[in-house]
């Protein structure tokens, strides 16, 4: 299947998939959404493929997140039930992802990444989540997965300042699973993909829904739901307008704190 807005490329039992609007930095809008949502639930039921990277256009960003251009433009914004990019809520898939990040992994971008099962960082991929600055928050996953993944004293500093990290610190930090050159960063993502394809597929799939459940029983999508619900109400407000206006404008927002 063709689609405007994502690439897809089968080798063997791998798939690679590459999110293709690098003009904007791989921003993802909703057709782009409703495209990957469609990729992942013909992943899931494809029994030829047993393994997923997932990866940005060009060498400057793996994505840039929600495209905030688009919803100042009076774009459609909504997302599919399966979450951002269709992953951040899909909770039933049983065959690994791994993100292959390079260049800048921002805010949903970012979130895109972890909801993936490993991450592999370009040596001059960047990270952050900085919806803060623009009058958002991390709704689509960043709370609940960085908190998670690396504690949340190291996850509070991220989220409530926004700031970037390079590599090296997100390596440090228990983000990354390793950092290659980034000319070396899609074969190490295939040749993690190969090795995971190696092994029986019935397992890895068994080991997923183990994990899948765990999510869940930590309250994971009952909690991302909730998110939604505060973001609804964040969305009233005079301060996000505000930092979606200053961010298109290119200009320091100006808060009002209502």
């Amino acid at each position: 299947m063709s689609y405007e807005f994502v690439k897809t490329e089968r080798k063997g039992n791998v798939l690679v998939v590459t999110m293709n609007r690098p003009d904007v930095y791989n921003a993802v809008h909703a057709p782009m959404h409703a495209e990957m949502d469609q990729v992942w639930n013909d992943y899931a039921t494809d029994p030829e493929l047993w393994v997923a990277i997932l990866t940005g256009a060009g060498d400057k960003a793996f994505s840039a997140g929600n495209d905030l251009k688009q919803t100042k433009q009076g774009g459609e914004s909504s997302i599919p039930t399966t979450g951002f990019a269709g992953l951040s809520m899909r909770f039933d898939l049983e065959k690994p992802i791994i993100a292959a990040v390079n260049g800048f992994a921002m805010g949903g971008g970012f979130e895109t990444a972890l909801s993936c099962d490993l991450i592999i960082g370009a040596d001059n991929s960047t990270y952050a989540l900085p919806e803060v600055k623009v009058g958002f928050f991390a709704a689509t996953g960043g709370v609940q997965r960085l908190s998670r993944y690396i504690g949340r004293m190291a996850a509070r500093d991220l989220l409530l300042t926004g700031r970037h990290i390079d590599a090296n610190e997100a390596r440090h930090l228990g983000i990354l699973n390793a950092v290659v050159p980034q000319s070396d960063l899609m074969q190490a993502a295939m040749d993690k993909a190969q090795e995971i394809a190696s092994m029986s597929p019935s397992a890895v799939k068994a080991t997923k829904r183990v994990l899948n459940s765990l999510d869940v029983a930590e309250g994971l999508p009952d909690n991302l739901q909730f998110s939604y619900e505060v973001l609804a109400d964040l969305m009233k407000t005079e301060d996000f307008r505000e930092g979606v206006d200053a961010f298109v404008q290119k200009r320091a927002p100006k808060w009002v704190n209502r």
